[in-house]
């Protein structure tokens, strides 16, 4: 008997228990074995518990778990369901007597219905023998078989290990290859494979996937113009050099301030990295660079060209720890390939490996020491140095090679290097010293300011007409020419910029664009005009109105529509929060939230902080997970089912009268706090804001 019960556990979902005797003790029929042989997730209703129970395990009162089978040993079962008992079992009867059907006094029996012929024992008098099964319908038993089942081989996940793996070894052979071609092909060649390559990654990856494009480490144009041996001789070396040092300062920094801000959102159960990996590739590169060199160079520069070219471009579409390191890939081979065209001494060489050497020095020194607060600033001293950079470059290679050697195009290209290299440096000088807070942030409108800037542009004409019409002949009027260029933009860059407000710094970004001139690449470009596009348009601006001021009442038809609004918050915070180093507080207040099951969440401003991203990063050195911390567009619609909305600093970012027409921010996109239940606004005082407007959030909530 035990065994029959054994193969019945292994086979069936319930198992019924056996009636009680009166007076007796429950007898064992399932037993330990039993138990464990059922599948786990089953479940054994002992309705014998109150003697002991039908099963072996059975714990009366309790309800225990053996081997991932529950027992249920409840002895007051049927005090626990008393209506619902009776109800059902009154519910049966009563179905089956109305299925019967009656005839005043008596029952009407029809055999040849099924439900009753399965239920009658006895009919006048007679045993009836239980009823056969019915016969199922052949075409019904057809479609009811299953069609044969496709066994498909298990998909093995790889780890981490094995797909950084994959991904170097895959690097390291397009670096071989690409080498390879460059040695046996020749210049032309590489010119074409570079040319087919860029279209097809360009207009699929760059275009298409990304909203903007990283500054290209392209800012070695220094280079072609060193000279010298150990030290320069020249002015022209001089300033060479000096670019030289300057781009390195800016460009080894970069890459471990993004190294350590990306670190500051990595959590706990992240997948390892092995960026160490990248360095196979790099080795490969360098080798085989000095080894094929040594028997001449053919297209070999072309080849690293190419493979600088595409990393750097890679590093767009890649992750962000993956995209740096395809970013560092793209300036080193780009600097190895750039030294090889040069055609260096040794002793030039080591005057280049010098100031490069230094330059990674102090910035990794910088870089090391700057805090998420210190981001701001920080970048706009970087950008301080592109245009020092490009003004430096631009006039060494003028003056190198000679005014009355270059044609009309590097001359005029020289010229707007100087230019727009200019107004970068000062305008970030200025930018700079608004957002550490060494001036005062607010707009500086100096009278007749715009005659002042249309006095400074026609200065720039007259002088970029005398320098191409007169440089050629006089190395001193050439010189004069790029002096005084370079004297009126940094004036332009200073007039300009004192006249944008300190929030509005970040805008100024586009003025990178002097590389992008000077170097003819269209994606330094594309990122600073994308990069001042981003910022613009979340305050509802143009970039001419940011930089050269002035507010205007906004009509309905010239309204933005952003309908891109998604999901509820708690927090909304901007740049005070930061003043005040709230996040750590507010990192406490979002894990005792959470921790009492409260959907705690943050929401942030496109133009919150100083620059876009920093709140995220101060939010994320301060421990508050990243899933949490959500962008207008993903929090907006949920704030009428919100309960309270606590608003740290913000006024212009959640002020309704950005809603009404004919306001000076009519348009710009906003926080739409107000519709929460309860609003808590955190603020050192009611001034108004950047836009000197005062928040209605606060008259309508008191």
């Amino acid at each position: 008997m035990f065994d029959v019960f054994h193969c019945v556990c292994i086979l069936v979902v319930r198992l019924p228990p056996h009636d009680l005797g009166p007076g007796k003790p429950a007898p064992k029929l399932i037993l330990r074995q039993h138990v464990e042989a059922m599948k786990p997730g089953l479940v054994i209703v002992d309705l014998a518990a109150e003697t002991g129970g039908n099963c072996e395990l059975t714990r009366p009162g309790e309800k225990s778990v053996h081997n991932g089978v529950t027992i249920i040993g409840h002895t007051d079962l049927p005090s626990r369901l008393p209506i619902q008992s009776s109800t059902l079992c009154s519910n049966n009867i009563t179905k089956v007597d109305t299925h019967l059907g009656r005839d005043q006094s008596r029952f009407l029996v029809n055999l040849e219905n099924e439900v009753v012929r399965r239920s009658i024992l006895t009919h006048k008098g007679e045993v009836l023998w239980p009823a056969s099964a019915p016969a199922m319908n052949p075409q019904t038993t057809q479609a009811a078989q299953k069609p044969p089942t496709k066994i498909e081989k298990p998909v093995v996940a790889l780890t981490p290990w094995q797909e950084s793996v994959r991904s170097i070894t895959l690097i390291s052979g397009r670096v071989g290859t690409a080498l390879a071609l460059g040695k046996f092909t020749g210049p032309a060649f590489m010119n074409l494979t570079t040319t087919l390559a860029l279209a097809e990654m360009i207009g699929s990856k760059a275009v298409l996937e990304r909203d903007s494009c990283p500054a290209s480490p392209l800012m070695f144009g220094g280079l072609f113009v060193m000279g010298g041996v150990w030290v320069p001789h020249t002015i022209p070396q001089v300033l060479a050099a000096a670019s030289v040092f300057l781009a390195n300062v800016n460009i080894f920094g970069g890459f471990l301030i993004t190294k350590r801000m990306l670190d500051l959102f990595r959590r706990p159960t992240d997948l390892p990295e092995y960026s160490w990996l990248y360095t196979i590739p790099a080795a490969i590169f360098g080798g085989g660079f000095v080894w094929a060199s040594s028997t001449g160079l053919g297209g070999l520069v072309q080849a690293g060209y190419f493979l600088s070219t595409l990393l750097s471009i890679g590093a767009l579409t890649g992750s962000s720890p993956n995209g740096t390191a395809l970013g560092m890939l793209g300036v080193g081979f780009g600097i190895v390939s750039t030294l090889f065209a040069v055609g260096f001494s040794p002793e030039t060489l080591g005057q280049a490996a010098e100031v490069t050497g230094l330059g990674a020095v102090i910035d990794v020194g910088i870089g090391q020491r700057v805090s998420p607060m210190q981001l701001p600033q920080t970048v706009a001293a970087l950008r301080r140095v592109v245009g020092l950079v490009a003004v430096m470059t631009s006039a060494a290679s003028v003056m190198a090679e000679g005014a009355g050697h270059a044609g009309n195009l590097n001359l005029a290209t020289a010229y707007l290097g100087v230019l727009i290299g200019g107004i970068t440096f000062a305008g970030s000088i200025l930018a700079f010293m608004k957002l550490a807070g060494r001036m005062s942030s607010k707009p500086l409108v100096l009278p007749g300011r715009h005659l002042i800037n249309s006095s400074l542009l026609a200065a720039n004409v007259g002088t970029f007409t005398a320098f191409l019409t007169l440089a050629p002949a006089s190395s001193a009027i050439a010189a004069g020419c790029l002096a005084g260029n370079a004297a009126l933009s940094f004036a332009e860059g200073w007039t300009t910029s004192a006249a944008i407000g300190g929030p509005d710094m970040p805008v100024l970004g586009f003025a990178l664009v002097a590389e992008g001139f000077m170097l003819d690449n269209i994606f330094i470009l594309s990122y600073i005009m994308d990069g001042a596009d981003i910022q613009r348009r979340a305050m509802n601006r143009s970039s001419a109105n940011v930089i050269f001021g002035g507010k205007a009442p906004t009509v309905a038809s010239e309204l933005i529509a952003d309908e891109r609004l998604g999901e509820g918050i708690d927090r909304q915070q901007d740049v005070s929060m930061a003043v005040a180093k709230a996040q750590y507080a507010i990192n406490d207040m979002v894990a005792t939230l959470r921790s009492t099951g409260i959907n705690c969440r943050s929401g942030i401003h496109p133009v919150t902080g100083r620059m876009p991203g920093q709140c995220r990063v101060l939010l994320a050195e301060a421990g508050v997970p990243y899933d949490v911390v959500l962008e207008m567009d993903e929090i907006n619609d949920d704030f009428g089912e919100t309960d309270v909305v606590l608003m740290i600093g913000a006024n212009d970012t959640v002020n309704p009268i950005a809603l009404e027409p004919g306001s000076s921010i009519a348009g710009m996109p906003v926080l739409i706090v107000w519709k929460a239940k309860q609003v808590i606004v955190m603020k050192r005082g009611m001034a108004a804001g950047k836009w000197n407007l005062l928040s209605s959030i606060p008259i309508e909530s008191c």
